[in-house]
């Protein structure tokens, strides 16, 4: 549900624009609004959930969840739509930062939890395929306003689905502690982050420098905290592991540009090439379906065969090359010959990418730090996902204001402003392939476990 609501979102984002006014770069809050708090809280409420137990946080974060999307399905200002975004993802991160550690707990055995964990996945992918469908048809045929509604029936069947069949569990107790102020910190760096770029155009230089300083004020704030608290959110002793830190890195670069391709793609579809929502979502079903195939049936075997490092270089190179392809679509395009085949490139390099990349993460892990590796790559993958999407379409709505005022029709122009969005989204997805290629590359100088234990996390979280 969480991640077919994160998807669900794209196609309907031209309808909630001429519905409730917004701005090109503002309407991109529809999506960080959920986003950032997700990502920002992930690391405390995975505390939380082993201070309070795993099933109470999941279920309370189902019930927030779910009545923050009836919210949203009534709301009728930006105002209002922004903040209950906002709560949906505080649910969001309540949910998701249990259930790998549920799942765990469940299959403590390497092959069946491997298998759970490649279910897990195929139901992401499912709710991928389903939210940009869905996204589509809803907002087509009743409204925008049911993308969100559509989570009451599934939210009140997954709470009492889980009240029953989950069992209860204790955790060790609030009096344990946990970094509360830490959170604050960081939640609020990468908030402030991502509104400095989405507000960029129409702040100015002088104004963005200002956040962007006080940003990174707070996050170095949170580094020294974690430094010095007794109960740190993070241990900053992770980050001696080269395939930790250099995968995480990866992860943020190569995250920005598929979300840079799944927003920018649906509007150019819609706004360039004329496609009503409903075949919007239609279009896309190829990208999630593939996913999920190839996550399944060969991620897995592939990198037992090649190893996680050459897999995750292919998968790059397919992901910058479907970008690449993307850059040049053109004002008078066609779906089969300018984006289909760059969607499947970015399709069959995700597959491939983010297996690869989820397995040197975690094998770079200690034991004891295999939850919070765990938390923190989570929380990478969120906030690369919003800073790309702010990143690009500010740059998209920028360059397609500018030549609005220079007298340029406005498809050519909008045409024009997402090809320098993809361009840019080119170099994002390159610079992650050349990080991948020097900083994991096998049998330099690490920090990381034993390679036998490496290994074997390896092939269990691939």
């Amino acid at each position: 549900m969480t991640i077919l609501d994160g998807n669900i979102v794209t196609v309907a984002m031209p309808a909630i624009q001429s519905d409730l006014g917004f701005s090109g770069p503002g309407l991109a809050w529809v999506v960080n609004a959920y986003l950032i708090p997700f990502g920002g809280l992930l690391l405390l409420v995975g505390r939380l959930g082993d201070l309070v137990g795993r099933k109470q946080m999941f279920t309370a974060g189902l019930a927030v969840f779910t009545a923050a999307s009836v919210l949203c399905g009534v709301a009728t200002s930006q105002g209002m739509l922004i903040a209950v975004r906002a709560l949906q993802g505080v649910g969001g991160a309540m949910t998701s930062a249990v259930v790998l550690g549920m799942l765990v707990a469940l299959f403590p055995e390497p092959r069946e939890q491997a298998k759970a964990i490649a279910v897990f996945s195929a139901v992401g992918a499912a709710g991928g395929a389903l939210g940009i469908f869905l996204g589509g048809a809803l907002t087509q045929t009743i409204g925008w306003h049911w993308i969100f509604l559509i989570n009451l029936p599934i939210g009140v069947v997954a709470w009492l689905a889980a009240l029953r069949v989950l069992a209860p569990d204790r955790g060790a107790g609030l009096g344990k502690g946990a970094d509360y102020p830490g959170a604050t910190l960081v939640t609020g760096a990468l908030m402030l982050t991502v509104y400095a770029i989405v507000g960029a155009g129409d702040r100015g230089l002088g104004g963005t420098l200002v956040l962007a300083a006080v940003s990174l004020a707070l996050f170095v704030a949170f580094t020294l905290r974690q430094a010095r608290a007794e109960r740190p959110l993070l241990r900053l002793r992770l980050f001696r592991s080269r395939l930790l830190t250099g995968a995480n890195g990866v992860q943020i670069l190569m995250v920005a540009a598929m979300f840079g391709f799944q927003y920018i793609g649906a509007l150019y579809l819609q706004r360039v090439l004329g496609y009503s929502e409903l075949m919007t979502g239609t279009a896309f079903l190829p990208a999630p379906v593939l996913i999920g195939i190839l996550m399944l049936g060969l991620s897995a075997r592939t990198i037992g065969r090649f190893g996680p490092y050459r897999v995750l270089l292919v998968g790059l190179v397919l992901i910058t090359a479907g970008m690449a392809l993307l850059s040049r679509a053109p004002v008078d395009g066609s779906y089969m010959t300018d984006v289909l085949p760059a969607m499947l490139l970015l399709s069959a390099g995700f597959a491939a990418a983010l297996p690869a990349v989820t397995g040197l993460a975690m094998s770079g892990a200690q034991e004891e730090d295999a939850g919070l590796a765990s938390g923190l790559f989570n929380t990478t993958q969120v906030v690369g996902g919003s800073l790309g999407l702010a990143v690009l379409t500010t740059l998209a709505a920028s360059r397609t204001d500018g030549l609005l005022g220079e007298g340029e029709a406005l498809v050519a122009a909008t045409a024009d402003g997402h090809r320098l969005a993809f361009t840019v989204g080119t170099g994002i997805a390159a610079a992650g392939l050349l990080l991948a290629a020097v900083v994991l590359r096998p049998g330099r100088a690490s920090s990381a476990p034993e390679p036998e234990k490496a290994e074997e996390r390896a092939e269990v979280y691939g």
